[in-house]
């Protein structure tokens, strides 16, 4: 497990310092606190990327529901889903958008290393939020089309699948395959 403390964290930074120096060989990458907070910053904007597209064809979908025909015919508790289902898709795009928006207030203020903890923070709540929107947006779907109460159930499956995939595997990895750093 992390320690919490960047690699390289100790070393001087600038151009004339020594990589190696006064140090035992370690496994992991050799990167000063800036560099650490570049290299994540660029993987995370990627990772964002993705996650930002669909969230905004689910919500943009989302939005045009309500001028279909159909909509009309909706009982109350699927109305209810629906509201709860664009909130969720609005809190969500609120959360993957976000992370751009504080890279460009805080871009050149030397605290990229605390914006990039920050925009993690975000995305993963951006995440949940897509969780929670999908999980609406399914059940809705699943009602109106079917009027089956049994969907519950596949609901359920499907979310179950999102959280395997999203959460625990990616858990399960970290937890297997990371090593404890030695106390610097």
């Amino acid at each position: 497990m992390s320690t919490g403390r960047d690699a390289g964290a100790d070393r001087p930074e600038g151009p004339g310092r020594d990589a190696g120096a006064d140090r035992p060989e370690r496994a992991g990458r050799d990167e000063s606190v800036e560099e650490r907070a570049d290299r994540r910053w660029s993987e995370l904007i990627q990772e964002v990327r993705v996650a930002q597209t669909g969230v905004q064809i689910l919500f943009g979908f989302l939005l045009t529901v309500v001028f279909t025909p159909r909509f009309a015919d909706l009982d109350d508790a699927d109305r209810a889903i629906y509201v709860t289902t664009v909130v969720l898709g609005a809190a969500a795009t609120g959360a993957l958008i976000g992370p751009v928006a504080l890279h460009r207030l805080v871009a050149g203020r030397r605290v990229k290393p605390q914006a990039v903890a920050l925009a993690s923070r975000l995305t993963f709540v951006g995440l949940v939020l897509l969780l929670a929107t999908m999980t609406a947006a399914l059940l809705l779907v699943l009602r109106v089309v079917t009027h089956d109460p049994r969907m519950l159930w596949l609901v359920g499956i499907v979310v179950a699948w999102y959280v395997l995939c999203w959460f625990v595997w990616p858990l399960w990895i970290r937890r297997r395959h990371t090593t404890s750093r030695p106390p610097r």
